[in-house]
């Protein structure tokens, strides 16, 4: 009975110890997720091996594996930033990026857990701000937005693809100019637009015009060259057909032939 403290003793401790290295020696990494292995004996982060993938691991208790998320991630990032003519404007953006998976070894050695705040987004700010530079605060507001929002995401595209970063898309989610500013360029806007709609109608109502003097053109052209084609003679035969087809109609009259002014037919007569 003396001796079994003595061996239980050893044996919880044994168990403790088991315990705790298959705590460490194991590790489950989850969906959307990778880890990068560092081995404290042998020569630290893995950069040379692509990083652990989804599921459950086994590993050296006195190595450890960080874990990083590899699914596309966004960032909503808001900044001050200035036009072109040095007025202050706020600018929101959305950035969609993941860490290029096979380099994810490299990016924990040199940029760490915190490459996101070290790297990601100080460039997103230095690309806004230099696009948002070459712009007035009118083409911010109305139609260089899509071309701002294309222009940004080049630039930051530049600066974090040789930094292990995947950039997918940066949108624009919103520019707010100073109230005065965006006052006038709305008045601004709103004049350009009434200006065009004037326009419109002076050229509408000018083809109007163009269409009737074009018609009226016509309508005399066609008169003068009728009254050109009849002579008197056309017009006396005319007149003889014409008192002729009355001549045989069953009512009665008296048709004088060459009694009139101009030489044509008299009808008379009643019914």
């Amino acid at each position: 009975m003396d001796r079994l403290p003595k061996i239980a003793l050893p044996a919880i401790a044994g168990i403790i110890v088991l315990i705790i290295f298959m705590s460490r020696s194991t590790v489950t990494i989850g969906s959307g997720e990778a880890g990068v292995l560092y081995k404290y004996f042998g020569g630290g982060v893995v950069t040379d091996e692509p990083p652990l993938g989804e599921g459950f691991h086994l590993v050296a208790p006195w190595n450890r594996v960080y874990i990083y998320e590899v699914r596309q991630q966004e960032r909503l990032e808001k900044m001050n930033v200035l036009s072109s003519n040095g007025l202050d404007i706020k600018l929101e953006a959305s950035v969609w990026f993941q860490p290029k998976y096979e380099e994810l070894g490299k990016l924990h050695q040199e940029k760490s857990e915190q490459y996101i705040e070290r790297v990601l987004l100080p460039a997103i700010r230095s690309a806004a701000r230099s696009v948002v530079g070459r712009y007035t605060p009118e083409q911010l507001y109305s139609s260089k937005r899509d071309a701002i929002q294309q222009e940004i995401f080049e630039e930051t595209q530049k600066i974090v693809d040789d930094q292990y970063i995947q950039l997918n898309e940066v949108l624009v989610r919103d520019v707010t100019l100073p109230p005065t500013i965006k006052d006038a360029i709305e008045r601004k806007l709103k004049q350009e637009q009434e200006s065009l709609e004037y326009e419109f109608r002076l050229v509408t109502a000018e083809k109007e015009a163009e269409k009737v003097r074009i018609e009226a053109q016509g309508k005399a052209d066609a008169n003068r060259i009728l009254s050109a084609s009849l002579t008197d003679k056309i017009l006396q035969d005319k007149g003889i057909d014409a008192t002729l087809k009355l001549s045989e109609s069953p009512n009665a009259k008296i048709v004088v032939v060459g009694s009139g002014d101009d030489g044509l037919p008299l009808i008379l007569g009643n019914n």
